[in-house]
């Protein structure tokens, strides 16, 4: 497993992280899910992403007894808040003070680790003063329950702003979480130089698009049964957006690229997205032990210039890739 730091920061992370968004207190049963943890460190994979708001924080409670016993000192466990959890009430949600402090401590606990490697801001709050959520992170790392702090689908502007707020209060600043595949390119023309230029890395999510750059769902065809688009506890919403047939045919021939580079299609989507400059770890979920081994292959793939271009023709008419798609909810 390839080790890469995280941004220009001295944190140390695999290229490939585990997360559980969509499946572990949720899709999968725990069985699985611990079986799926097992898997990644077995793989070499170190890093593992969740939240407090995934299966409203059933998900790092499965987590933190997946990883008991483990090293602590030899991973990297990241968390987020911002999503409404508990009963949703007022203060339940957003990046106010009350809430952050608060939903450190219960994402502590659901852990059970006395401090998180990365705590992110899940989304950008625009009902609480910048300085109030930088002020309450801050207060979060000095206390020693986390180590650095990240957001996640922040804007250019917003990450520029919060920057320099965490330069101000000398805190680390060090990541962005953003969706990007070669399908989702959205974090390109603004977002990467950005992070660029302020030393911060992308830790990016859904690199096989929900799937469907596994090449699994087929043009004009049905999705398979019990695969993400049949999942009616959230998968099915998440990835409808890629299920139309100009998407599913331009995936398709990606086909012969990847047999000719001797890898899966998730493969090389993974590794498409590793190739980034920026982006020093690619989140992979699963639902099989099987699929873990399979995607964390990726993290030793270098693709060609002639392969990288080859690529960007045959997906240039369905790529997204507005930076304005990059947007926070007002709660």
């Amino acid at each position: 497993m390839e080790i890469r730091n995280l941004g220009a920061s001295g944190l140390k992370i695999s290229a490939i992280a585990y997360g559980n968004w969509l499946t572990h207190g949720s899709q999968v049963e725990e069985d699985a899910a611990l079986a799926c943890v097992r898997q990644a460190l077995d793989e070499g994979i170190t890093t593992f992403d969740t939240a407090d708001v995934y299966a409203n924080t059933a998900a790092e409670t499965v987590l933190g007894k997946a990883l008991a016993g483990e090293r602590r000192e030899g991973l990297e466990i990241f968390t987020k808040v911002f999503w409404p959890t508990g009963p949703g009430a007022h203060n339940d949600k957003g990046l106010g003070r009350k809430h952050i402090l608060e939903s450190i401590n219960g994402s502590l606990k659901r852990l059970g680790t006395d401090y998180v490697d990365l705590y992110q801001a899940h989304r950008y709050d625009h009902g609480t003063p910048l300085e109030e959520t930088m002020l309450a992170f801050a207060d979060v790392v000095r206390s020693g329950k986390a180590l650095y702090i990240g957001v996640s689908e922040w804007r250019a502007e917003e990450i520029r702003a919060a920057h320099a707020l965490a330069t101000e209060l000398r805190v680390p600043l060090i990541s962005n979480q953003p969706q990007y595949s070669l399908l989702w390119r959205v974090i390109e023309g603004e977002v990467v130089p950005t992070c660029r230029e302020l030393g911060m890395g992308q830790i990016v999510w859904s690199p096989i698009a929900q799937g469907v750059l596994s090449g699994k769902y087929l043009p004009g065809q049905a999705p398979p049964p019990g695969s993400r688009a049949t999942d009616d506890k959230g998968g099915a919403t998440f990835i409808s957006r890629w299920l139309e047939d100009d998407v599913l045919e331009r995936v398709q021939l990606l086909r012969p690229l990847a047999e000719e580079a001797g890898l899966s299609m998730a493969q090389l989507a993974v590794a498409w997205v590793l190739q980034n400059d920026n982006v020093s770890a690619a989140i992979i979920g699963a639902s099989r032990p099987e699929q873990v081994t399979e995607n964390a292959k990726a993290a030793d793939v270098r693709l060609d210039e002639a392969t990288l271009r080859a690529i960007d023709e045959i997906v240039a008419p369905v790529v997204t890739s507005d930076p304005a798609l990059t947007q926070s909810p007002r709660l």
